[in-house]
């Protein structure tokens, strides 16, 4: 029979109390190194901003704007059951924007998108007389031919520019860029916009919170943002350029 060591079970103890300490060990270690971060938990901005699929190519964005713009019955509402009423609203909402100092009866000002002007013809009825439009299809002469992705105009030429087709921007950098452009410094640009998903089939992008526009407008600063009853649109976003940008 072989005889067993009287040194062993001290082994296996010595091993046993070294596999203890290094558990315990790498254990410490583990609560102090940095734990991966999990993108699902992360806020990120760029979910409240989602592109709508189906462009084939920027023609096809323009021409599928451009079946709503040149729609033969809705240019007639534009111009016929809509007219009088949105031109009250929209005079009202001015007024407010000249009381709290937004806006001034020497304010150059821009609409974009503009279809028929109503906005541009309110602008004039509350003293704003040097203020024009942009749409894909002009309507003179409240409203000139342009596209809101490049507008034709210099740089630092508004001080005033409003818009609610936020929505129908197939590249948001490029609509808030080109705001930031032609503004002057100091300048105030008011969106107004809907924080849910669209129903009109024509937009092109769906915003969930403000968080996109406040990195979209790199060289402005946020002003305010209210709630408001705009045509199905129900926040008032408001930046101003900064002086030096």
């Amino acid at each position: 029979m072989q005889k067993i060591n009287p040194r062993n079970p001290l082994v296996i103890k010595y091993l046993f109390v070294v596999l203890l300490f290094s558990l315990l060990f790498f254990f410490l270690f583990s609560l102090h190194s940095p734990q991966p971060k999990s993108v699902t938990t992360q806020p990120n901005d760029d979910n409240d901003l989602k592109i709508r699929p189906g462009y084939s190519s920027y023609d096809s964005y323009i021409q599928k704007q451009l079946n709503k713009t040149l729609n033969p019955k809705l240019r007639q509402v534009w111009t016929t059951r809509d007219w009088d009423r949105k031109i009250q609203v929209f005079s009202k909402f001015f007024d407010r924007l000249k009381t709290e100092k937004l806006l001034t009866n020497e304010s150059k000002a821009l609409c974009i998108g503009a279809r028929v002007g109503q906005e541009v013809q309110a602008l004039k009825r509350v003293g704003v007389s040097d203020s024009v439009g942009i749409d894909l299809v002009p309507y003179p002469p409240l409203v000139v031919k342009g596209d809101f992705h490049h507008q034709p105009f210099d740089d630092e030429t508004f001080d005033f520019e409003f818009s609610n087709v936020f929505d129908h921007a197939l590249y948001p950098e490029k609509f808030v860029g080109e705001i930031e452009r032609t503004l002057k410094p100091s300048g105030v640009s008011v969106l107004h916009v809907a924080l849910s998903r669209r129903a009109d089939k024509y937009s092109a992008n769906d915003l969930y919170s403000v968080k996109p526009l406040l990195r979209l407008f790199k060289r402005s600063e946020l002003a305010h943002v209210k709630k408001v009853d705009g045509f199905g649109l129900d926040t008032e976003v408001v930046f101003r350029k900064k002086k030096s940008s």
